[in-house]
């Protein structure tokens, strides 16, 4: 049944304890998740699930994955038992071929790039989650036409969000000082990515990012950049396109966000 279409969202995710701490950016999840229609399932691509070739989470229970350490006892208890979709990583499937895609019915489930964000969102845990693994081996043009591909999905209720930072390098952080200033080179490549958002050149200039300089020293791996091009793929041309989070904290992480849609 199509319905109106759903916004698509890239959220930056930061740590993993943002599923548990209070700050101007779990509000702000919290508030979209009051404020959005309600989805009736949920695409994510998030950067935590990097792999060689394609795959989907096919299972009707996915399992909560800890996939980090160091963390307070705390963050390892939370759970986020959102029921899965067969059926839409079947039709995932379906719309990616002839790519070949791995129907996953065991091996990954939810992690923490998903639930920390869905569990601010989402705390009820009613909607179905399917996640959509980023593979390693393409260049960024081609994550950008997955989205584009994909884009059908949110004419059905679906939600297509991507989870990632748009500036992620652990390396240089300040993990004692959340308020250091951003590094000049950090708070270039943000305000590039904002400023060609809505960029209808081609290619995008977006999926060229991370050869400038800036782009190269803000995301030393690309896996936390890759998630932005799947939800700017699922874009018109013409939907209005905001950011209800923009900051850098630590002096290297970008916490912008990006909605697709309203």
């Amino acid at each position: 049944m199509l319905t109106d279409k759903m916004p698509a969202l890239f959220i930056g995710h930061g740590s993993p304890m943002n599923a548990l701490s209070d700050n101007r950016y779990t509000k702000a999840w919290e508030a979209l998740g009051q404020t959005l229609p309600k989805p009736q399932a949920i695409l994510m691509v998030s950067a935590h699930w990097y792999t060689r070739g394609t795959a989907v989470t096919a299972m009707s229970q996915p399992k909560t994955i800890h996939d980090f350490g160091g963390f307070p006892d705390a963050l390892y208890q939370v759970q986020y038992p959102a029921p899965g979709s067969p059926e839409l990583a079947q039709q995932v499937a379906e719309l990616l071929a002839p790519l070949d895609i791995y129907l996953d019915n065991r091996e990954w489930g939810l992690d923490h790039g998903t639930w920390e964000i869905l569990v601010r969102m989402y705390p009820q845990a009613d909607i179905p989650v399917v996640q959509l693994s980023i593979d390693g081996t393409k260049p960024a043009a081609w994550h950008l036409e997955m989205g584009r591909r994909l884009a059908i999905l949110r004419q059905q209720g679906v939600m297509i969000m991507g989870s990632g930072n748009v500036v992620h390098n652990l390396r240089e952080m300040n993990w004692q000082n959340a308020e250091a200033a951003a590094y000049p080179w950090a708070r270039s490549f943000e305000q590039f990515v904002i400023e060609h958002l809505r960029s209808g050149e081609q290619p995008h200039p977006l999926t060229q990012a991370l050869e400038r300089e800036d782009g190269q020293r803000s995301n030393p791996s690309p896996e936390h950049f890759l998630p932005l091009l799947y939800v700017l793929g699922s874009w018109d041309g013409s939907e209005v396109i905001s950011t209800p989070t923009e900051g850098i904290v630590s002096g290297s992480l970008s916490m912008l966000s990006v909605q697709v849609g309203e």
